[in-house]
Formats: C-alpha cells, sequence, structure tokens
C-alpha cells in the first residue's frame, strides 16, 4: 500500500495539472456566470482537515450568497435554498462547485479518491474516522461514501465506509470509484440540501 501511495501521489499531480489547464475555458465561464449573478467573490475559501488532521483551505466555487455562515455545513442551516444563488444551485447538482479543489489537488493537500475532508469543526466525524485511520490519508474529490449515499449517510455509516477505502485501498478501487462518482453525479444520486442522514431503511440496513 505504501509503493501505491507514492504511485498515486505522482498521478494525483499530473492529473489536476492537465485538468487545470484543459478546463481554462470552463473555469473562465463560469467566473463570468457567477460574478453576474451575484456580487462578492467568485472562489469560497473553507477551513478543512487533511492528512494527520492539519487544517488547510479548501477552494470551491462560491454557490451562496455572500454572508452566508462559512463554517457550518450546508444541511445544518435552516431553510439553505434562500442562500443558494440559482447558478449555484446548478453547480451543486452536477459538483462543478468542486473544480477548484484541483489546485487543492496539486497542492498536495488533497487526492482525486479518498475521504471527503471534514470541516475543521466536524469533530464527531474527525473522531470517527480516527478509529479506522481514515485522518492517515489525504482526502478526496470523491470517495466510498460519495458513491455509497453521499448527504444521505449518516456520520457513523460515513466515517465506516471512509474506513473500509483505507483497509482496502488500491488502484482498481480508486478506478471504481472516480467512474461511479460520474453515474452518480449526473443522476444526482444522494443530494439532500439541507439534510444528511437520510437515507431510508429498506430491509436490512444499509
Amino acid at each position: 500500500m505504501r509503493v501505491y501511495i507514492h504511485v498515486k501521489r505522482i498521478a494525483d499531480f499530473v492529473l489536476a495539472f492537465v485538468n487545470i489547464i484543459a478546463l481554462i475555458p470552463l473555469f473562465l465561464l463560469l467566473f463570468t456566470l457567477i460574478k453576474i449573478e451575484s456580487p462578492g467573490p467568485v472562489l469560497f475559501k473553507q477551513k478543512r482537515i487533511t492528512k494527520g488532521k492539519k487544517v488547510f483551505n479548501i477552494y470551491k466555487f462560491r454557490t451562496m450568497r455572500v454572508g452566508t455562515p462559512k463554517n457550518i455545513p450546508t444541511h445544518i442551516l435552516n431553510n439553505p435554498d434562500v442562500y443558494i444563488t440559482k447558478i449555484g444551485k446548478f453547480l451543486r447538482k452536477i459538483s462543478l462547485d468542486e473544480l477548484p479543489q484541483l489546485w487543492n489537488i496539486l497542492k498536495g493537500e488533497m487526492s482525486f479518491v479518498g475521504p471527503r475532508p471534514a470541516l475543521w469543526n466536524q469533530y464527531n466525524l474527525i473522531s470517527k474516522r480516527d478509529k479506522y485511520d481514515a485522518n492517515n490519508i489525504r482526502p478526496g474529490l470523491t470517495g466510498l461514501a460519495q458513491i455509497c449515499g453521499r448527504d444521505e449517510l449518516k456520520i457513523d455509516k460515513k466515517a465506516e465506509l471512509d474506513g473500509e477505502y483505507v483497509k482496502n485501498i488500491s488502484f482498481l478501487m480508486d478506478i471504481k470509484i472516480f467512474f461511479k462518482t460520474f453515474v452518480h453525479v449526473f443522476k444526482s444520486n444522494g443530494v439532500v440540501e439541507g439534510g444528511t442522514g437520510m437515507l431510508r431503511e429498506k430491509g436490512n440496513k444499509e
């Protein structure tokens, strides 16, 4: 696993660099649309936790109006739709707001695949991830939890899935998660604005 982690970092750097260059036209288009609809900065930064529980600034395209509380998960806000812009709703639905995280990957703060980075003050999630060593690897743009429920999963289940990823990390698993993410994004599977842990039980617990 240790060898693969090093290979993975090299692949992350190369892929992030290539994608940043290739997506410049899309970046410029989104910059323009965000700026036209809502005054304020185009990019949004937020303190998150990376490998070793170090704090870093994650970057996203701004999808909410200026003045929205920064260090509170969207699902905790009362009526989050009030804060989300029209272009922001579209970007969040298909995860285009996450594209600036290519810069975080390039810097080595994130990977393409890994546990999604927790907010610095999501102490419960961070603590539960400690049980599975999930704080000992770089967080990802997407992860196992994102293809198994996303916003609908409870924190315990998210941490458990993060631990399963750490235990079985491999090239094949990363490829599987990466491509399954596209399917889930375009179907908007597991996206619940204003709610988390909402996955209903169907027979046995998932």
